[in-house]
């Protein structure tokens, strides 16, 4: 990859009514952002907390110069847009409805070689992570990771396998 791309790799999550609020998530961040690069989407259960609960988790590359606060609080509204108490001390460690975390700044293709344990300590989001950064290389993936979720946003399908999203 000859361009030098930069911006921000998020993690994204949501276990209460899962498949609506990441539905939801996407669609607002096609509103702020004419496009994003996308892991595929995981159905898995919890980790860190009890719950039955289980997650939809994926990892986004969202190319951007606005600077990290901005886009925490682009985060921060879709959480609370989809119901996410972001005042309540224990939000870390119950069902949520919308987790937007700013995981680290990234720049390509210079940053695509640190390992996903640089990246966060939240290691069900590594193989994510690995497989994103494959993506962004455009390099073929060389070894098997869970089946991923498909997605409907609209007429948009997505989840199985990382993708580039663009707004219509």
């Amino acid at each position: 990859m000859s361009n030098k791309r930069n911006g921000y790799l998020l993690g994204l999550g949501c276990n209460i009514e899962p498949f609506e609020n990441f539905s939801s998530m996407i669609t607002m961040l096609l509103k702020e952002f004419k496009s994003f690069d996308i892991s595929r989407i995981l159905h898995i259960p919890p980790v860190g907390m009890n719950s039955q609960h289980y997650f939809l988790n994926a990892v986004a590359f969202i190319e951007t110069d606005m600077p990290q606060q901005n886009l925490k609080d682009i985060c921060n509204t879709i959480e609370m847009k989809l119901g996410r108490d972001r005042e309540d001390p224990a939000r870390k460690h119950k069902d949520r409805p919308a987790d937007l975390d700013i995981l680290c700044s990234l720049t390509i293709p210079e940053d695509l070689n640190t390992p996903a344990r640089e990246v966060t300590d939240e290691y069900f989001l590594y193989p994510l992570i690995d497989e994103l950064f494959v993506f962004l290389s455009d390099k073929p993936l060389t070894h098997q990771i869970q089946t991923g979720t498909n997605i409907q946003v609209g007429q948009l399908s997505f989840g199985e396998s990382a993708t580039t999203i663009h707004r219509n």
